[in-house]
């Protein structure tokens, strides 16, 4: 809300390209997805926690990895409100992207793996792959694409704020911890960030 209130963000006009896991984390998952429902032009690019948690909405299935990585609150959100059976987030969850070019710019969660086309990738790549981090020495080219924006891999520990090395643009803040969230102009490339997180949920026991 904070990111969304100090960039103006105007619900019925702006465009909001959302690159990350908006569930888990922190024990507001079933309100985060109920305000983005609100935003009338939304393209939502899937993040492997956004995958675990449509399973679940799903059929039920609460694999581990997800569980220990705050899955659990996520169960705990929407059994406080609507429990499982809630076929609009439901709904939401299945309308999301893997990718989306826009702009000639790329969005993803993860990553991808240069060495294939973007219509090659598959779901694990593109929603885990951290190549284009790793890969310090710009020794690679994300041709055909202007820039590549992707989350996923925080960055908090290099830099507190979004940074762009050989034109791909890194924007989590560590929002799950105790970061900050970010939302950005990508064509002016100003940005907005919210307070840090954990300052927003004294006594939530992460």
């Amino acid at each position: 809300m904070q990111c969304l209130e100090r960039s103006k963000f105007d619900y019925e006009n702006d465009e909001l390209i959302c690159l990350w896991d908006v569930v888990d984390w922190w024990p507001d998952s079933f309100e985060v997805v109920e305000e983005l429902l609100k935003i009338k032009n939304l393209i939502y690019i899937s993040g492997n926690h956004d995958e675990w948690c449509r399973q679940w909405l799903t059929d039920g299935s609460m694999p581990q990895i997800w569980t220990t990585q705050w899955g659990d609150k996520t169960i705990s959100s929407y059994l406080a409100h609507w429990g499982r059976k809630n076929k609009k987030h439901l709904d939401f969850f299945n309308s999301w992207l893997l990718y989306c070019i826009h702009k000639n710019r790329l969005f993803v969660h993860g990553g991808l793996d240069l060495r294939k086309d973007i219509e090659k990738q598959t779901r694990k790549e593109l929603e885990w792959n951290r190549e284009l981090y790793y890969n310090r020495n710009n020794d690679f080219s994300i041709e055909p694409y202007k820039e590549i924006y992707v989350g996923h891999t925080s960055t908090w520990n290099i830099s507190k704020f979004p940074f762009e090395r050989n034109k791909v643009w890194f924007l989590d803040q560590w929002g799950g911890w105790e970061g900050k969230l970010t939302i950005m102009d990508i064509d002016t490339k100003e940005y907005w960030q919210s307070d840090k997180v954990q300052n927003l949920y004294i006594g939530f026991n992460h």
